[in-house]
């Protein structure tokens, strides 16, 4: 499955075309990852409601509870996904779990060949990529608490610079039709 998303004066329009490549499980089409502070009822929440108009079989983790003890369950519906879309926004960098869920994308990724696509919603890819502006500010007081955990640290930074280098979809540049 391929998902094509393109962006028309804010509309978004959704495709679905078969693909061979598979992950271990397959149990989803596409997996959102979100920090749900910045963007659930607002971007996610209509961006998954378009995915299900289109019978696109994605996994939101709103049942879940932030800052827990990242669960079994979300390790397997991550490698069971198709298609990973990661929603960059002002505070993802500021979540734990956020940054551990995109480690995991990255390597199923690497593993897999899972598709990733990153859109940047508020935020500059550049941003993401050297964790500065708005989206370093986060990371940074992230830091804080994980000063000890320096290789997790480098993790999270790396992960950060390698999805912000895929292609993806920026909010902040629109183009006509």
């Amino acid at each position: 499955m391929v998902l094509l998303m393109s962006s028309n004066s804010h509309n978004w329009k959704l495709m679905a075309a078969a693909s061979s490549s598979s992950s271990p499980q397959e149990k989803y089409d596409v997996f959102l990852s979100f920090r749900g502070e910045d963007t659930h009822n607002n971007f996610t929440s209509h961006l998954y409601a378009a995915l299900c108009q289109q019978m696109i079989n994605t996994f939101i983790d709103d049942e879940l509870k932030r800052g827990d003890q990242i669960s079994p369950s979300l390790w397997n519906a991550i490698e069971g996904s198709k298609i990973s879309l990661i929603i960059f926004s002002k505070e993802y960098s500021s979540s734990g779990w956020c940054l551990e869920e995109l480690v995991k994308i990255l390597e199923c990724k690497n593993s897999y060949g899972q598709t990733i696509i990153p859109v940047f919603y508020g935020v500059y890819p550049s941003h993401v990529r050297n964790q500065i502006g708005t989206f370093g500010d986060a990371f940074t007081k992230l830091e804080k608490h994980f000063k000890g955990s320096q290789e997790t640290l480098q993790r999270w930074r790396t992960a950060l610079r390698e999805a912000a280098n895929l292609s993806g979809f920026d909010s902040n540049v629109i183009k006509p039709n």
